[in-house]
């Protein structure tokens, strides 16, 4: 199957570039693997790809080197808007000005947040 987008946003925070994309998925490891590959060609200049999936009983994320824990912040909001099914991936293009830990957990989060609520309010 092919992957589903079903929802795209961006944040910039102090110059950093956030890229969220939201996709609905059938096979946690497959699908996560054609996602990654898509972020990888599309965002070339990103310097990390931080991702979540949820899938049933299966979860899976990953921060790609990255500080502050993206991927854990991008599973508990897939965890708190009962997104079973969905996995969420985070491009950042690096902007020059460190963000810490805290700032790199929270930007993840907001960025993730962002395009979750718009994708919720587009289903009412």
């Amino acid at each position: 199957m092919v992957v589903e987008e079903v929802c795209a946003g961006k944040l910039v925070d102090r110059k950093s570039q956030f890229y969220a994309h939201l996709y609905k998925i059938d096979n946690l490891d497959s699908d996560i693997s054609q996602i990654q590959k898509i972020h990888n060609k599309k965002y070339k200049k990103a310097a990390h790809h931080c991702y979540a999936a949820l899938y049933g009983d299966d979860e899976d994320s990953r921060n790609d080197g990255e500080v502050g824990s993206p991927g854990r912040v991008l599973l508990e909001l897939l965890h708190e808007y009962k997104l079973d099914g969905y996995m969420i991936m985070i491009s950042r293009k690096f902007g020059g000005i460190k963000l810490g830990q805290g700032g790199v957990a929270r930007a993840f989060r907001n960025t993730g947040r962002g395009v979750i609520e718009s994708y919720l309010s587009s289903q009412k």
